[in-house]
């Protein structure tokens, strides 16, 4: 979720692939809009693709197709599943960020035994993902309406994966971004875990390099790879060592085969980390009162 798209100058700022972004530039059909406590939705729809949209920026939080839940249209999403490379056989899951549900629906197709929490806070989004875009739930796939960070904080089970999917360009949600709440992600982390960030450049995140800095502060180990044809950075941070790119590259190959993925994983990981050297900011810290 939070795959911010914001519609600036009549031009689209693309995040998913070069085919998504076609097919929602000509005009989608509205199936569904209406304000929540929390966003205004809008459902569109164009060629079998679905797509979850925050107005009034023009943000698309979500493309899938139905019935469809391996292709992962938006891009962001792809490099994102790099993690299961890197933690191969994962057991479970935790999704910070429902949107139209498209990670978990992929990590459920793949993994039928994984145990999945997902928490979104508006329960508006909840029934849009079950009405439009094919979200099931099941006695192993479970979604949690409420506040990530408090999910996190109050969780007693710990997660192989962990995605933060709740950041965008113009609108990161603080709270999920400190140095606090990086250390409660990273307790509920497996010894083998791996937290993943989905996070916007600093080309449109202002606060870029700060949660880069927050994030390295935060865990052992960071990688951060760089989104093809999009203005985002999926932050991989974890306690322990994280694979090198050989062998992440070949753990996506073969898993690329194995589940006829309609996308290169492999391709993606073999990108490796990106060289962008650090810059020093200020640390993302709760207000001292929350301390």
């Amino acid at each position: 979720m939070r795959d911010l798209i914001p519609y600036l100058t009549g031009l689209l700022v693309a995040s998913g692939s070069l085919a998504a972004a076609g097919s929602l530039a000509a005009s989608p059909k509205t199936l569904f809009e209406r304000r929540s406590d929390f966003n205004h939705i809008i459902v569109q729809e164009k060629g079998g693709l679905r797509s979850l949209i925050f107005a009034p920026i023009g943000a698309i939080q979500s493309a899938v197709r139905p019935g469809q839940p391996l292709r992962l249209e938006l891009e962001y999403t792809r490099s994102a599943m790099i993690a299961l490379a890197a933690v191969p056989n994962p057991q479970s899951a935790l999704v910070v960020g429902l949107g139209g549900g498209a990670m978990p629906m992929f990590l459920r197709t793949l993994y039928p035994e994984m145990r999945i929490d997902a928490v979104d806070i508006d329960p508006a989004v909840v029934e849009v993902a079950r009405r439009y875009f094919g979200f099931r739930e099941d006695d192993k796939l479970r979604v949690h309406v409420g506040d990530g960070r408090a999910f996190v904080e109050q969780a007693t089970q710990t997660y192989d994966l962990i995605f933060l999917d709740a950041y965008g360009p113009s609108s990161i949600p603080r709270h999920l971004a400190t140095l606090e709440f990086l250390f409660a992600v990273r307790a509920r982390l497996s010894p083998r875990g791996l937290a993943v960030g989905n996070v916007w450049s600093a080309d449109a995140n202002g606060l870029y390099w700060s949660m880069r800095q927050t994030y390295e502060k935060a865990f052992a180990n960071l990688c951060i790879y760089e989104v093809p044809t999009a203005g985002q950075r999926i932050f991989f941070a974890s306690a322990g060592a994280l694979p090198e790119t050989g062998k992440l590259t070949e753990e996506a190959s073969r898993l690329q085969r194995a589940n006829k993925l309609p996308f290169d994983l492999a391709a993606l990981a073999k990108a490796g980390c990106s060289k962008e050297p650090a810059r020093e900011a200020e640390l993302l810290r709760d207000p001292p009162k929350a301390r």
